[in-house]
């Protein structure tokens, strides 16, 4: 299988990782004009289970290092096929909450709130279950960026005082959403041997087979999970599945891109930590709040009818971010 040999390609694939959670919301937003988001979910889940099984048959099976996927699968124990699965229901109850946010609240700020809190937890969970990496530049830049995103906050508010109501049901959604997500990672961390994925210790599993049984977690639970939100929904009518089978293929493929976006991300983040540490790994990766922000802000408009000097809050938001994600990365070194 394909395993990282230093830090700096490690850090390489956290970028990533940033750039994948940070942009696939967006075909969400793509879909939304003509498409209800527990729909579109349904087809994002897929995504991420499809590439789940391309990944463990091809980088995870290739190569004379470390286990294929099928013998690592093989081996694997119930204490971490039982983890690495929890891991998934605990990020799906996570991610329907942050992306029933996106839908009410918007991307610029769903994603900040929602995946900030979920980065700043998550590092300290991480950090705490291995600790590996600076402490001191480690908790800075978390420090820097939770700054930021405060600053966001304030932004967001002014612009609601220029006109728009402000969604607190989003706002609660996001918070919740962002708690639960900060945990979903050290569980498929755990799954895996972290210190050697060359020579995996018994009954532990690779990054490949710690994906693939995330996913599945994931797949299985949303049959729950979306069942109630299709039924009983944060916001507009209940719907139904009837019209999951009644939408256009194309439609369909746009919800699973998200999918496969994400679950690239996902495998690449995994991937990462068995060099960079799980705690880094995983901040680097959350550091997606960046790019979803971007997006919402250049792309989508969302702070175009804001208030004069709400530029200015988003700027500084940007460079305290930037700065709080290289503080991370000197932390690995």
């Amino acid at each position: 299988m394909f395993i990282i040999g230093n830090y700096s390609v490690a850090v390489i694939f956290c970028i990533i990782t940033m750039l994948c959670w940070g942009s696939w919301a967006n075909t969400q937003k793509l879909a939304a004009k003509t498409w209800r988001f527990e729909l579109f979910y349904w087809d994002y889940v897929m995504g991420i289970l499809l590439f789940s099984l391309i990944s463990a048959f091809t980088l995870g099976s290739f190569g004379a290092e470390g286990r294929s996927f099928l013998n690592d699968l093989k081996q694997a124990d119930i204490s971490s096929i039982g983890n690495a699965f929890l891991g998934g229901i605990i990020f799906n109850a996570a991610n329907i909450l942050i992306a029933a946010a996106i839908a009410v609240a918007g991307m610029s700020v769903a994603f900040p709130v929602g995946i900030g809190i979920a980065l700043i937890l998550g590092v300290l969970v991480n950090y705490i279950t291995a600790a590996k990496g600076n402490a001191y530049l480690l908790f800075s830049g978390v420090i820097l960026i939770a700054i930021a995103i405060l600053l966001n906050a304030i932004a967001y508010n002014r612009k609601n005082q220029a006109g728009k109501k402000i969604s607190e049901k989003g706002i609660v959604l996001a918070i919740i959403g962002g708690i639960l997500m900060s945990f979903f990672y050290r569980f498929i961390a755990v799954s895996m041997d972290m210190e050697n994925f060359h020579q995996p210790a018994a009954g532990k599993m690779t990054p490949y087979t710690a994906v693939f049984i995330f996913s599945v977690g994931i797949f299985l639970s949303n049959f729950l999970f979306n069942t109630i939100l299709i039924k009983k929904p944060f916001s507009g009518e209940p719907a139904r599945y009837a019209d999951y089978f009644n939408g256009k293929f194309k439609t369909h493929l746009v919800g699973v891109l998200g999918g496969l976006i994400w679950g690239i991300g996902n495998s690449f983040n995994l991937i990462a930590a068995g060099k960079a540490g799980p705690a880094i790994s995983y901040g680097l990766g959350q550091g997606a709040t960046l790019v979803a922000a971007l997006w919402g802000v250049f792309i989508w408009k969302e702070f175009s009818d804001a208030p004069k000097g709400t530029n200015s809050l988003i700027t500084a938001m940007f460079i305290l971010f930037i700065a709080g994600l290289v503080l991370l990365v000197y932390a690995g070194r």
